[in-house]
């Protein structure tokens, strides 16, 4: 576990702003020390490398969580545009060192401005944008989310808490009861009424990612106990078959 004053030096993200992550729910710590100070762990550094690399790509800081908390964020493909870009700017830079040297060696001789052209970084990272934002979901999940207050975002997320605070209670039970078959009937619902529509199919990916580790395991066990998320994920998948 790394304080919140390490991960500042190491990331090179100043205090102030690992502390807005956590106030806007992009980046929550996996625990605090009996002062009060943030500590994270390795899975919440991964999220932070996400998110620095996100923000590479020039996506704002709503749009990145919006992606990493939808359902079809796929990491190997966000990995891949943001390696793209990268390399794309360091051609830039290639090129405009060149223009310097060019400059410095020989002088002036000819106004030639194409060094500075970042059309090609520009027209990447548009497409990269669309491509994230092109599922029914996603548009639904934008549509829904406009003009909503940060005030109504977090009374939205501690009313879904409540949902796995009731899976908590009956958690060493059946996960095929009725009580469970009806918390996860309850959950998308939820969902589809707040977010976007919520399939079997997709609800059953978002229990896959509700019992995966990271933040959503750590949060939903906070609000249930331990063993919320993994039970939880296997009444879905019992309601979902």
């Amino acid at each position: 576990m790394k304080t919140v004053h390490e991960v500042s030096r190491l990331a090179g993200v100043s205090i102030r702003t690992l502390q807005y992550y956590d106030k806007i729910g992009l980046l929550h710590p996996a625990g605090y020390t009996e002062a009060g100070y943030r500590l994270y762990d390795d899975t919440d550094l991964e999220r932070l490398q996400q998110i620095l690399l996100f923000r590479e790509l020039e996506f704002p800081l709503k749009e990145i969580k919006r992606i990493m908390d939808s359902p079809d964020f796929d990491r190997g493909k966000a990995l891949e545009q943001q390696i793209a870009l990268l390399s794309l700017k360091k051609e830039h830079l290639e090129n405009l060192i060149d223009l310097a040297r060019g400059i410095k060696e020989i002088g002036v001789k000819t106004m030639d401005f194409s060094a500075f052209d970042t059309s090609k970084i520009d027209k990447y990272a548009q497409q990269a944008k669309a491509s994230w934002g092109s599922t029914p979901e996603y548009k639904e999940f934008e549509q829904k989310s406009k003009g909503r207050t940060q005030e109504e975002e977090q009374k939205l997320g501690i009313r879904m808490m409540e949902i796995f605070e009731e899976f908590g209670k009956i958690k060493d039970g059946d996960p095929s009861s009725s009580d469970a078959q009806a918390l996860v009937e309850t959950l998308q619902g939820f969902i589809t009424e707040h977010f976007y529509k919520c399939s079997n199919e997709i609800l059953l990916s978002l229990g896959r990612m509700y019992a995966g580790g990271g933040d959503f395991t750590r949060n939903i066990d906070q609000a249930g106990g331990e063993g919320t998320a993994v039970f939880a994920y296997e009444a879905i998948q019992i309601y979902c078959s």
